[in-house]
């Protein structure tokens, strides 16, 4: 079994969570990183399994469904978290709900380094006071743009780079030879229940009591259309006719009330 990544596929996963983590790609960069998702593609393309790491990738989404970001800053970092754990499980062929329990350690490491850059940026801040007393505009882009997006690479791209070249593969190992202990058990076992924690942030989320049907509703759908292997395509589409009708009857009604 195959249990290593070479310093090419650790440099290009590493390259992307540091051009994630530096939102130097403009604001939608801000989407890549509070969704695990885009990182755990770029991993399996990386990996050349696509598959596999998408499935490991789906499991750990669910447990950052319900997470807001006030004031920039994430309990936990999805994108740094989906970078190593997808790999590892990729690696060692580990059940999904055991990755989950690898990446919710992993992205709280990651919230401190994302917290560290804040405080790195606090020294590229003088210079930004400095350039806006004298109306320099070239000054205000460099250290507004061009000098955080720097700190970012420079911080996230050499630590990510080291953890899954020389970390991972020892991780993968190490699981490996431990799959039928009891530490395995207990972290398949939390990470089993970590998406139900997913799952209720995002109702507080949501948090209006005349939406709850419309999750009950879509709850027992799947329960019961569960035999027929619907796919969540379509149920994405049932979700969208439903959203439709109902905004179309709401607005409707709102318009006889207001004559």
């Amino acid at each position: 079994m195959h249990v290593s990544i070479s310093a090419s596929q650790a440099a290009i996963i590493a390259l992307w969570v540091a051009i994630v983590e530096a939102r130097a790609l403009g604001y939608s960069t801000l989407m890549l990183r509070f969704t695990p998702l885009m990182t755990g593609l770029v991993v399996g393309i990386v990996m050349h399994n696509v598959p596999e790491a998408m499935v490991v990738t789906a499991a750990i989404q669910l447990i950052y469904m319900g997470l807001i970001a006030p004031g920039g800053t994430l309990p936990s970092e999805p994108a740094v978290a989906a970078s190593i754990a997808v790999p590892v499980a990729v690696m060692a062929h580990l059940d999904p709900s055991a990755a989950i329990a690898i990446a919710v350690p992993v992205g709280l490491l990651g919230s401190y380094l994302y917290s560290f850059r804040f405080l790195l940026n606090t020294f590229v801040l003088r210079l930004t006071d400095k350039y806006a007393e004298e109306l320099n505009d070239r000054g205000l882009t460099l250290t507004i743009i061009v000098l955080p997006i720097l700190v970012s690479l420079i911080l996230f791209f050499p630590a990510i780079f080291i953890a899954l070249y020389k970390g991972t593969p020892l991780i993968a190992a190490l699981i490996k030879t431990v799959t039928a202990g009891k530490l395995f058990h207990v972290l398949t076992v939390i990470g089993g229940g970590l998406p139900a924690l997913g799952i209720a942030l995002t109702l507080t989320v949501i948090g209006k009591r005349k939406f709850v049907v419309f999750f009950l509703l879509a709850y027992f759908m799947a329960v019961i259309l569960k035999s027929l292997n619907v796919n969540t395509v379509t149920y994405a589409v049932l979700g969208g006719i439903m959203a439709y009708l109902y905004v179309m009857f709401t607005s409707k009604e709102a318009d006889s009330q207001q004559i």
